[in-house]
């Protein structure tokens, strides 16, 4: 039986070979208890293999995908986001408050942009060219207090179902409309200190309870968040080299706002009254008067199970172009704020900030990527644009359920197809040199630096995702054929700290590229 299925398979065209080669090796006894899905086909998506390709995954940071076609379809390429500091002047006194008015922008004061594999870090510049704007008004006083305004969003800062242990930590970091050193600061530990970076703002208070061990004992460092003190426990050994994390800031409206009256003081400028934050919370008006509500689930777009017979009418085809006014989305408009505006700092245009996302996978940014795409609403109603987005260039309703836009929310599913409809449909588009540009480059850079680094080494250009006992890999890959192809492969409840699965995920793009 086995030399008659030998024959076949190589009597059959190389195509023909691969499915059921691609579908060997998830069947392998290290990763066959794990759900596999996948989805093939051509640049231009006409299907060349598949498994459970209609079944649900959690996509992890494959959403990112999604949320960053949408930006970059509804809101454009050289869409910006401007930062603006308010207050009512007189003479060289700012009477009342003074407030610097968050826009969503992901970069404001950080060291991410241009993408590179080994960023430089500078000193704090945005908070400081604002400052000087005040400054050469003649501002040298403001009577009142500094405010960290971020009500551009509801003030909710994670999505439904981030892991609370995700919270403490730079890629668990909350979202604001006043982002700022992308909300986190570098904590570095070592067996005879403990350092946090805070730029001079005595924001946490480090509680350090660790117990230094023998050398070459074992590691093990819990970090706990209780208000604004962390508390370290467990052991370091006396030889460990430093232990490096990234701690988000908790409340990135009230950093912000500590942080630009130690400027604005820096700069000659005094400030009578405290830092704090404004916040404008679930249920209350936004700027412009417009209610922030609710969500129910049917706005979010859960659905019922379909019956057997039901179908998904498609709409949209490749190379259709879609606008906000097709889908109903307002794009991000920030309303003028009542005082008058003194000082202005514009972003870098979103595409660098998407390939510095897509390239980093970085969370926060996804998620004010898709906050940018509807005016003062919530992550609920955000979703929901993206949703629309989707349907309308014909990838079925029933294929997808966001709950945010980075795919840290475990309640994310996606089907592999919707992936590859997504790519091969982005394939059309005027922005798409440029967004395939700032996927992960085999072997070369971002989250696949170290992965595909041999015969596929600047052939790959994928987005990776993992999440718990989930992976996902989506993107273009060229074949030994030369032809481009499109691909996602995505993995449910593989064994915990085991690298196999991400192992069968390499070898069966690598098979792909061969068997075409």
């Amino acid at each position: 039986m086995r030399l008659a299925l030998t024959f076949l398979l190589l009597t059959l065209p190389a195509t023909a070979q691969l499915c059921p080669k691609l579908q060997a090796l998830t069947q392998t006894p290290e990763v066959a208890a794990a759900h596999w899905g996948y989805s093939i086909t051509t640049l231009t998506g006409t299907p060349v293999c598949s498994l459970n390709d209609a079944q649900l995954f959690r996509p992890a940071s494959n959403a990112k995908l999604f949320t960053t076609a949408a930006a970059l379809t509804l809101l454009g390429p050289s869409h910006t986001y401007t930062t603006v500091v308010t207050g009512n002047l007189t003479g060289d006194t700012i009477t009342g408050d003074l407030t610097l008015l968050g826009a969503g922008d992901p970069n404001l004061d950080s060291n991410d942009l241009p993408y590179t594999l080994h960023p430089v870090p500078h000193p704090l510049h945005d908070l400081e060219d604002l400052a000087r704007q005040l400054q050469q008004l003649g501002i040298r006083h403001i009577t009142g207090d500094l405010l960290g305004d971020d009500t551009l969003f509801p003030y909710e800062p994670y999505p439904a179902s981030w892991s609370h242990d995700d919270l403490i930590y730079g890629y668990g970091a909350p979202i604001s409309a006043l982002t700022i050193t992308d909300n986190q600061l570098k904590l570095t530990i070592t067996p005879t200190a403990v350092t946090l970076e805070q730029n001079g703002i005595p924001y946490y208070t480090i509680l350090n309870q660790l117990r230094v061990t023998p050398a070459k004992s074992p590691t093990d460092i819990h970090i706990e968040r209780s208000s604004r003190t962390l508390r370290l426990t467990g052991t370091i050994a006396s030889d460990s080299p430093p232990d490096i994390e990234q701690i988000a800031i908790d409340d990135p409206a009230a950093y912000a706002a500590q942080l630009f009256r130690a400027t604005l003081l820096t700069h000659g400028i005094t400030v009578a009254g405290t830092a704090r934050p404004q916040h404008r919370y679930p249920g209350t008006p936004n700027v412009s008067g417009a209610p922030s509500h609710s969500v129910s689930s049917s706005e979010v777009g859960l659905l019922p199970t379909p019956s057997p017979d039901s179908s998904e009418e498609l709409v949209g085809a490749p190379g259709q172009t879609v606008s906000p006014s097709d889908l109903g989305v307002l794009p991000l408009n920030p309303c003028p704020p009542s005082t008058p505006i003194l000082a202005t700092h514009t972003s870098a245009p979103m595409s660098q900030d998407i390939r510095f996302t897509l390239k980093a996978s970085q969370n926060l940014h996804a998620e004010l990527t898709l906050h940018a795409l509807t005016c003062g609403t919530s992550t609920a109603l955000a979703t929901q644009g993206v949703r629309t987005f989707l349907t309308q260039i014909g990838i079925p309703k029933t294929d997808f359920i966001f709950y945010d836009g980075s795919g840290l929310s475990d309640h994310d599913l996606v089907t592999p197809r919707a992936t590859t409809r997504l790519l091969a449909w982005a394939a059309t588009q005027p922005w798409f040199a440029s967004w395939k540009a700032a996927l992960p480059l085999g072997g070369t850079d971002g989250t696949l630096q170290h992965r595909f680094t041999t015969t596929l080494k600047g052939k790959i250009s994928a987005k990776t995702g993992t999440l718990g006992e989930s992976r996902a890999l989506s993107g273009y890959l060229q074949a030994s054929s030369g032809q481009t192809l499109i691909f996602s492969i995505l993995t449910d409840n593989h064994y915990p700290n085991t690298p196999t699965d991400r192992l069968t995920t390499d070898k069966m793009v690598e098979l792909i590229a061969a068997e075409n």
